[in-house]
Formats: structure tokens, sequence, C-alpha cells
């Protein structure tokens, strides 16, 4: 669910980035492009379906974000997942005696 509603969200984000690169800033841009065509297909006005289109777009992104902050995995559940796991090593493992190493070399010279 989590993995599924975060390729959403990048599938919203790139057509967010893609409505916002064709509006046209102050006249220009890629939507100017359509500006003759505006009779052809019933479009009449291409830059109230970008501003439209974009403001659905963010709304849609902010909810997703809001949704993936609630059905994120929490730490709390892998660290308890990471403690059971832990438990059932420790109680199939044989205990070793830890060896008993001395702390510097004896070499006789004192160093």
């Amino acid at each position: 669910m989590f993995y599924a509603i975060v390729i959403i969200a990048i599938v919203v984000c790139s057509i967010l980035g893609l409505f916002i690169l064709i509006q046209n800033p102050k006249g220009g841009g890629l939507s100017s492009g359509f500006a003759g065509s505006n009779n052809i297909m019933g479009v009449q006005r291409t830059g109230d379906f970008l501003e439209k289109g974009t403001w659905f777009l963010a709304v849609t992104l902010m909810v997703l974000v809001i949704l993936i902050n609630v059905v994120i995995p929490k730490g709390a559940a892998v660290n308890e997942k990471a403690n059971e796991i832990q438990q059932k090593i420790e109680k199939t493992a044989p205990s070793q005696a830890p060896l008993n190493l001395p702390a510097a070399p004896q070499n006789g010279t004192g160093k």
C-alpha cells in the first residue's frame, strides 16, 4: 500500500511539472502555440484548463503526502520485529564463553 501511494505521488509530481512547464508566463510559453487553434474540437481557453489542472494536481499531491505520512511504516514496529529476531537467534545459538586474551603482548621488554 505504501509503495503504491509513493508511485502515485511520483506520477502526480511528473504530471504537475509538465502542467507548470506548459503554462505561459506573461504571454509566452508552450501554450502560446495553441492560441490559433482555440476553436478546434471545442477548446476555448487553454489557460483555464491548465490552471485548474495545476491546482487539482497540487492539492492531490498534498493529500498524497499526508496519506504517505499516515501509512508509512513506523520505526517502533520495525524495532520490535528486529528485537524478536534477535531473541530467536540468541535462544538458538549456543552460548560461547569469551576468550581471555592478554591486553598487551608480553615480550619481556616491558613496552
